[in-house]
């Protein structure tokens, strides 16, 4: 290893334990000013939907890895007669769309990020499902941590179509640092409160995402 390597993996190890450092008081901060408002959304859920109040999902995090998530549940297990779930637009219900457009859904996430599953900002974890549809370039979004929020989060959020989001996640990988990771949160707050871009035009949520175009 040369010196210009070990000067390199000098300033990639300082620039993670930065970053944890950054999600650990952040996150514990935000625990603490969004605990009224958490509560009050798991008392809403409980009472419109029943439990569990928390929706967990297996998802992958860095280099793939699965880890289990945490969210606020918004959704009914509701299912046809084969006992297939019906779609999004059939099982959320409204006091779940209001969740969803206030972005409260995330909240437990914050727990991920201290447990080290996740990070405050990232590219978004999606579906372990999707991980063999993904070329070698948009499987680089697992070269960081996933986030709460992200690049392609405050570029459109759920209106933008999968290749435009894997274009900024990768870009994101590519120029990632402290100084970007405090200008998308502020970006973020800016986009909750708009409420825009919750879904995607003619969804309720985001289309599935069947593998690259052909």
């Amino acid at each position: 290893m040369t010196a210009a390597d070990i000067s390199k993996y000098g300033r990639l190890m300082r620039s993670q334990a930065l970053k944890r450092i950054f999600d650990l008081v952040g996150a514990s901060l935000l625990l603490l000013l969004l605990a009224p408002f958490a509560l009050i959304v798991a008392i809403l859920i409980r009472l419109t939907m029943g439990s569990p109040v928390i929706f967990r999902q297996v998802r992958p995090g860095l280099h793939g890895r699965p880890f289990v998530m945490y969210k606020f549940r918004t959704m009914l297990e509701l299912r046809d007669a084969q006992g297939n779930l019906l779609p999004d637009e059939q099982r959320i219900t409204w006091i779940g769309r209001q969740i969803r457009r206030l972005s409260l859904d995330e909240i437990p996430e914050l727990w991920n990020v201290l447990r080290g599953d996740m990070s405050l900002v990232g590219p978004r974890p999606l579906l372990m499902e999707y991980i063999p549809l993904y070329t070698a370039e948009q499987a680089r979004r697992h070269e960081v941590k996933p986030g709460i929020t992200g690049w392609a989060l405050v570029h459109g959020r759920n209106m933008l179509d999968w290749e435009e989001k894997f274009r900024l996640d990768i870009w994101y990988v590519d120029n990632h640092n402290l100084w970007l990771d405090l200008r998308i949160l502020a970006l973020t707050i800016w986009m909750v409160l708009k409420r825009e871009g919750v879904s995607f035009p003619g969804h309720e949520t985001m289309p599935r995402f069947a593998g690259e175009r052909r």
